[in-house]
């Protein structure tokens, strides 16, 4: 299991873990800069996050494995998937904009109306505050949560690794005319679960990700839910991603 930019794996899957486990053996790694993770090395890419990934799991002997990864742990899921064809066996990805082109990434960014890196790395309350608006449609229940909360979440997790979680960001958007040219077909069966209320990115890219990966990819949409579908509808979530990987 494979954590987006905000937060770490703690939360993220907090209603997940459960449920799923009752299943499947789950790892659910901090990603470098995450949590107490870290190196000392200049990469920044996903590339790079997925072979940490895949030599951490080799070191546990865990020869066989799939992947589900949300957002920003999509893109790095999917690196994984592709390097690791022997080992990796399904592949979940969510609210991912892997494959995305210079002109959609532009369109997203415009369309935030600010610096990307002041949301996904946020400095003040008011800045996490609208993170989770725009990330969560059920968002309702968040006009209860006080300043102080979410100031001190940031005071214990926002400022570890700023500079560095910065730098993943500027990574992420980097121009690439290539992107979606080059991006590889992956081997596996894949599934691209997406809520049709995603405001950061769009549910038509699911369907260019399908196109992309052909017959064995295949979209699951929820209804009602945001760009954190795992946070609006988990249940729906979970029983999605049982019926695929067992299945």
């Amino acid at each position: 299991m494979i954590h987006g930019k905000c937060g770490d794996s703690r939360w993220q899957f907090m209603y997940q873990v459960g449920y799923l486990s009752r299943r499947f053996d789950l790892y659910i790694p901090d990603l470098l800069f995450f949590g107490k993770s870290y190196t000392t090395r200049k990469e920044r890419s996903e590339a790079f996050q997925a072979k940490c990934l895949a030599e951490g799991l080799r070191k546990l002997g865990v020869d066989r494995f799939s992947i589900y990864g949300i957002s920003y742990g999509g893109y790095v899921g999917y690196h994984l998937a592709h390097m690791s064809p022997d080992r990796v066996e399904k592949v979940v990805l969510m609210s991912t904009g892997v494959g995305c082109n210079d002109d959609q990434k532009d369109e997203m960014v415009a369309k935030l109306g600010r610096d990307p890196k002041e949301l996904l790395v946020p400095r003040t309350s008011d800045d996490l505050r609208e993170l989770m608006y725009k990330s969560v449609y059920k968002s309702n229940y968040m006009k209860l949560i006080p300043d102080s909360f979410l100031q001190d979440y940031l005071n214990d997790i926002g400022s570890i690794h700023r500079k560095e979680k910065m730098e993943l960001v500027d990574h992420l958007l980097a121009k690439n005319s290539d992107a979606g040219r080059n991006l590889p077909v992956l081997a596996q069966d894949t599934l691209l679960i997406w809520g049709n209320k995603d405001y950061v990115f769009p549910m038509n890219l699911a369907y260019q990700l399908q196109r992309h990966l052909g017959s064995k990819a295949r979209v699951a949409i929820v209804k009602d839910a945001g760009h954190a579908v795992n946070m609006d509808s988990p249940d729906q979530v979970n029983r999605l991603i049982i019926s695929f990987i067992l299945g």
